[in-house]
């Protein structure tokens, strides 16, 4: 399964601030990134999303998060499938910005309800663990 390339935008993002910020002119530079290794990236998030903590996921959806960064194999053939918002709590985008993987849960029958929801800018994960009700944006530095 081929997994959506994450696009960073700290580049231009970057030098635009830097220009807002001390009165320069903003170089502006995109860069594709490969998932690995994750750098920061800000995420626009609605106030319906909140954070979590990367320490603070279950074990499980940090393995999820490195199956993705190394691009599978996933446990599910669902896993990599484009996640279509249909709840609304995201921040809205077109059609195939994000992507969900399934994060185990142990003594589960099924897929369970937890999963990791990506778009396409790095690091923008997305946890939930309540089966898209509410969601935590990740954050990759606590």
């Amino acid at each position: 399964m081929k997994i959506p390339p994450r696009i960073a935008r700290i580049g231009a993002l970057g030098a635009l601030a830097s220009a807002l910020i001390i009165g320069g002119t903003a170089a502006t530079a995109t860069a594709t990134a490969s998932p690995t290794p994750r750098t920061v990236a800000s995420a626009q998030v609605t106030a319906a999303v909140g954070d979590i903590c990367y320490s603070d996921l279950p074990s499980q959806a940090h393995d999820t998060l490195n199956l993705i960064d190394k691009g599978g194999p996933f446990p599910y053939p669902q896993d990599g499938t484009v996640f279509q918002n249909r709840e609304g709590v995201l921040p809205s985008h077109s059609s195939g910005y994000y992507h969900e993987y399934t994060v185990i849960t142990p003594g589960s029958d099924d897929r369970g309800a937890r999963r990791v929801v990506t778009g396409k800018k790095t690091d923008e994960d997305y946890y939930t663990g309540d089966h898209y009700a509410t969601f935590d944006l990740v954050d990759h530095g606590c």
